[in-house]
This record gives C-alpha cells, sequence and structure tokens, in this order.
C-alpha cells in the first residue's frame, strides 16, 4: 500500500463583528477570525496537509483570496474539492492529525462537532480524524488573543485498482 503524509499550517487573526468557525462548526465567541472566506484555519490548515500529500501547492493556489467567488465561502466547500483533487490523483485520505493553538475559547466541547463535520467533507470514518487543543500559556500572539493557529498532518493512501 502506498502511503503519502503532508503537513500544513493556518493562522489568523480575531476580527470583531464575525462569527468564530472551525472545523466547519460555528463555536460561540466574542470574535471570529479575518478572512477571505469563513476564516476556518481547522480546514484551511487541513486542505494544505492534503494537498501536501500529493504536493499539488496550497490553498491559495487553488482558491486564491483575489477571486471574489471565494468571498465568505464556507470552507468546508474547499475541503470537498481538495478531497475530490486527492480522490482525482488515484488516493484518498487515510488519516488526519490536527492542533488548535488557541487561549480561548475552549475547544474541546466542540471537537464531537468537528470531527462530524470532515468526516462527512472527506468521506472519512470519524475515528480516523485526531482534533485536540492546547493554549501556549499565555505566550506569543495566541497567549495574547490576538488569534488562533493550527497545524495539520493528513496520510492519503492510493486507492486500489490504481
Amino acid at each position: 500500500m502506498t502511503i503519502r503524509v503532508g503537513q500544513g499550517v493556518d493562522v489568523h487573526p480575531f476580527k470583531e463583528g464575525r462569527d468564530l468557525v472551525l472545523g466547519g462548526v460555528k463555536i460561540p465567541h466574542d470574535r471570529g477570525l479575518e478572512g477571505h472566506s469563513d476564516a476556518d484555519a481547522v480546514i484551511h490548515a487541513l486542505c494544505d496537509a492534503l494537498l501536501g500529500t500529493l504536493a499539488l501547492g496550497d490553498i491559495g493556489r487553488h482558491f486564491p483570496p483575489s477571486d471574489p467567488r471565494y468571498r465568505g465561502k464556507d470552507s468546508r466547500f474547499f475541503l470537498r474539492e481538495v478531497t475530490g483533487l486527492v480522490r482525482a490523483k488515484g488516493f484518498s485520505p487515510h488519516q488526519v492529525d490536527v492542533t488548535i493553538l488557541a487561549e480561548r475559547p475552549k475547544i474541546s466541547p466542540h471537537v464531537p462537532a468537528m470531527v462530524a463535520e470532515l468526516s462527512s467533507c472527506m468521506g472519512l470514518d470519524p475515528s480516523d480524524i485526531s482534533i485536540k487543543a492546547t493554549t501556549t500559556e499565555r505566550m506569543g500572539f495566541t497567549g495574547r488573543e490576538e488569534g488562533i493557529a493550527v497545524w495539520a498532518v493528513a496520510t492519503v493512501r492510493k486507492t486500489e485498482g490504481r
């Protein structure tokens, strides 16, 4: 079996007047993340990780922020499209591991809903999706609650018969 690995990182600052969306889930918070689309840093990092598995560039190459079609776009669209690109190359998502860095809000209550959303978008069993969160103990921009950072790792496997 052929397995390939990719990693992705995404960072967004907080912005007043926006919803906070992570992993396709709206999370109650006093601010959202700034960005051209819905600024879902979990999905953006995951898209980059999946694209990296097959050396397909990054999310900005496929969905440029300069393109008005993507303004305010639900990032689950990007994840479905990227999963389609991976499948078109003869591979399928195998496992993903996501780490969210944020002082607030508390992420753990929302992890099951995020796993369900990502599972639906990628056609991946929920048991193959890991999402966890940590703080930076009040250090750096995440510690000062200026934004959120996300790291993602993905593996894909060659689809049988290809």
